[in-house]
């Protein structure tokens, strides 16, 4: 008997696509899909093939369209429209470090093919360069085939465990550096808010900061937003850095942020990275908001403004 997947609970379908839940009943009404079934109580139930198409529109949203104008196509039709304005818009690695080598060994499920290509990779390119220049584009590339049904989720699991692997393998063993002597500065605490699952943006931040010579505490991913002010307090941070998928909605990030900002002490920086909308369009001024090439200009103008204070 062939395998027929479950259908998903709301709770799923804002978990795996990044839509909220008021937002999938507002769409049900507006625009007639989703078309949940019903469980004997009530609830709403997606099947597959509508989560499918779900991913489908939040990454062509999170690409600028407008709900109303993608919400109405099939999922071919929206894999097409995906493939093409990604196309244009992904960032270009060197001829010697194409994308498409990487993805093809996660196809073939060579997850050690995979590892031994990323760690020469490594080698070759330096840390900085590696995430910023390889591992940055891939990321963006995994997302992209995963929105278009190009990988599975075990797929993309898969490759996204690989990356982490080597990246904290690296991480590791950076020698200690410290450009202003004695314990490294800035401290810098890293983590995700709750309902923010999502944890390579983060590892990627902290390879950049170790490489600059910050003191890095990594949470990992999801700490609740008590225990990110508790930690702060304990471990005397500098700076708290969240990272911001694109898939957190966008409402959560901004209540995250101003409640951490109320409770943080004052001279703790708020740092904040990722590719979530909340960030580019309406990101508040007490946040220092990074991409990964920022990050060594943060940390050096961070250590400006401390030996101007000094000497001041």
């Amino acid at each position: 008997m062939p395998f027929s997947p479950m259908p998903c609970t709301i709770s799923d379908v804002e978990r795996d696509t990044g839509v909220a839940k008021e937002t999938l009943r507002v769409w049900e009404r507006r625009y007639a899909f989703p078309r949940p079934e019903r469980d004997p109580f009530g609830e709403r139930l997606y099947p597959v093939e509508q989560v499918h198409k779900l991913r489908l529109v939040k990454r062509l949203i999170d690409l600028g369209f407008r709900p109303g104008k993608v919400i109405g196509y099939t999922a071919q039709e929206l894999q097409a429209l995906a493939e093409k304005t990604t196309s244009g818009n992904r960032p270009r690695l060197p001829d010697a470090t194409e994308l498409t080598p990487y993805l093809d060994l996660c196809r073939s499920h060579d997850s050690d093919g995979l590892r031994r290509k990323l760690s020469q990779a490594l080698l070759v390119m330096g840390l900085r360069n590696f995430v910023i220049d390889l591992m940055a584009p891939l990321t963006g590339a995994i997302g992209d085939a995963w929105a278009c049904g190009d990988l599975g989720v075990w797929q993309e699991h898969l490759l996204t465990e690989t990356l982490q692997m080597v990246l904290r393998s690296a991480i590791f063993s950076m020698p200690p550096t410290n450009p202003l002597g004695g314990a490294p500065r800035p401290r810098i605490l890293l983590t995700t808010t709750p309902q923010e699952r999502h944890g390579l943006g983060l590892l990627m931040s902290e390879a950049l900061m170790v490489a600059e010579g910050a003191g890095c505490y990594s949470l990992g991913p999801q700490t609740p937003l008590p225990d990110i002010v508790e930690a702060a307090r304990a471990l005397q941070v500098d700076v708290v850095t969240l990272s911001f998928s694109t898939s957190m909605n966008t409402r959560h990030v901004l209540d995250a942020l101003k409640e951490l900002r109320a409770r943080l002490p004052e001279p703790v920086a708020l740092w904040a990275g990722g590719g979530n909308a909340a960030l580019r369009r309406r990101a508040p001024a007490y946040v220092q908001v990074l991409t990964l090439p920022d990050v060594a200009a943060a940390l050096a103008d961070w250590r400006h403004e401390q030996r101007r204070h000094a000497a001041a």
